[in-house]
């Protein structure tokens, strides 16, 4: 019985092919299976996605197809939102509120980040915020820090580079907010030391209390 890899033809355009398979996946495609499928090596495919993109940068696509490490995906440019949202009527929600912003800057200017290095630079506790970005999958757990209570390291995922429309965190814009002087790495070690006075290894895990009665934090 014939498979699917029998009905498959050599392919003449490769760029095509793979433009055809991103677009039609809707979501992120590893380069590892484009390259299966083309069977091209990884870098190649890279390039070729590379190439493509540069394709849809000027102002006669409505569409981009974004880069990432080990994906690349097909999106809309962020001018055409208010019509696609018409047209297909979608309704708009799912803001980020302002607490929730602040936490997320602070996690994608400094990750890897405890939540008690969040709430010494915001000065409040960011257990709501920091819950609700990850159930937003826009931060997630990216270890543990070697200190008493093991808290966890938050860093900011591949959903979080693709709702803004970034390629890698290198795109990030520079920011004027001032954190503390820091070396690189030396962050962890403030959440060490909260860790050692007033936080708990719960809370620095991420696992609280509820936000005080009458708070809300709509994101």
């Amino acid at each position: 019985m014939p498979t699917l890899e029998d009905n498959l033809q050599p392919i003449k355009n490769l760029e095509s092919c793979i433009e055809a398979v991103v677009f039609a996946a809707g979501y992120p495609v590893p380069y590892q299976k484009l390259a299966d499928v083309t069977g091209l090596g990884v870098r190649e495919v890279k390039r070729l996605a590379e190439r493509i993109a540069k394709k849809y940068e000027d102002d006669k696509h409505g569409i981009m197809l974004l880069c990432f490490k080990d994906t690349c995906q097909f999106c809309t440019k962020e001018q055409y939102g208010p019509y696609i949202r018409e047209a297909l009527s979608i309704r708009r929600g799912g803001n980020l509120s302002g607490s929730s912003m602040e936490v997320l800057a602070v996690v994608a200017y400094n990750q890897p980040v405890t939540r008690a290095f969040i709430d010494a630079v915001r000065g409040v506790d960011s257990n709501y915020a920091v819950n609700s970005l990850i159930d937003k999958e826009l931060i997630a757990s990216v270890g543990r820090l070697e200190a008493p209570g093991r808290p966890v390291l938050y860093g900011t995922t591949d959903k979080f580079l693709r709702v803004f429309g970034l390629t890698t965190l290198d795109d990030l814009p520079k920011t004027e907010i001032k954190l503390p002087e820091t070396k690189p790495g030396e962050q962890l070690s403030i959440a060490a030391e909260e860790l050692n006075g007033e936080t708990t290894a719960a809370n620095a895990d991420g696992v609280g209390e509820a936000p005080a009665e009458g708070s809300e934090d709509n994101t």
